[in-house]
């Protein structure tokens, strides 16, 4: 049998084994610091085992997501929740929801999101989004699929970094232009809502050379998106910085 033949069985094998039990994502923090992911499904997906837990430095969790499964994780810092109630916020990434779980609910920009479609008998897509900001480092592997499978993600320290105009006054995140001005060109709507009339501006030339595989604006599309067949992920908060 030919390598094109053992790689078309492979292929049709993780496909077959998708279709029956989705995608694992494991969940690790690589900061000095308590991180509370935070996970959103998409409106018409089920939801995870779980919207928000506390994940210490170190520790790892692992999630399995139903075929089919969309939506995306982020990271919350700086949060206090009540050990009697269970009531509390966070600094950054906070989802509103005035506790541990999210229950359905986003993060309040700015966050760092990763965001999947999780294929039942196609290709993955997933990406690392900085169009809604930055408040921390991210990277995502893929790990056990057949394609590309590129490693993505923001491993650079943007807080750092941001200018003045786009800095949260804690410090502990970096907004986008579009939440900093809210005009059309910089959130791409209005008159600016296709690919052809928004062009990244400075501020999204700036997360691209920081972060070259990450999105910086709207429409970044072409080095931003990846695909897997297959895959289950790995989601590293604060991953270690490769030079």
């Amino acid at each position: 049998m030919n390598s094109f033949s053992n790689s078309l069985i492979l292929a049709l094998w993780l496909l077959l084994c998708r279709g029956i039990s989705g995608a694992t994502f494991t969940i690790v923090n690589n900061c000095g610091y308590t991180v509370w992911p935070g996970v959103l499904a998409n409106a018409d997906k089920s939801g995870l085992e779980t919207t928000g837990f506390e994940l210490p430095p170190g520790a790892s969790r692992a999630l399995d997501s139903p075929p089919g499964w969309s939506g995306r994780f982020w990271g919350r810092s700086g949060c206090k929740f009540d050990p009697s109630t269970g009531q509390g916020s966070c600094v950054t990434g906070d989802c509103g929801s005035g506790q541990a779980e999210c229950n359905g609910a986003g993060a309040a920009p700015p966050a760092t999101l990763a965001e999947f479609t999780i294929g039942s008998a196609s290709p993955d897509f997933y990406d690392v989004s900085l169009v809604d900001g930055y408040n921390l480092p991210m990277l995502v592997e893929a790990t056990g699929g057949s394609g590309s499978c590129e490693t993505t993600g923001c491993s650079a320290d943007l807080n750092r970094q941001c200018p003045t105009e786009l800095r949260v006054e804690s410090g502990e995140a970096c907004k986008s232009a579009c939440e900093a001005f809210g005009s059309d060109q910089y959130c791409c709507s209005g008159a600016f809502n296709t690919p052809s009339t928004c062009s990244p501006s400075i501020y999204a030339n700036m997360f691209k050379t920081a972060c070259p595989k990450a999105y910086s604006y709207a429409y970044d599309d072409a080095t931003s998106t990846f695909t897997c067949t297959g895959a289950n992920y790995v989601i590293t908060f604060c991953p270690p910085v490769t030079r």
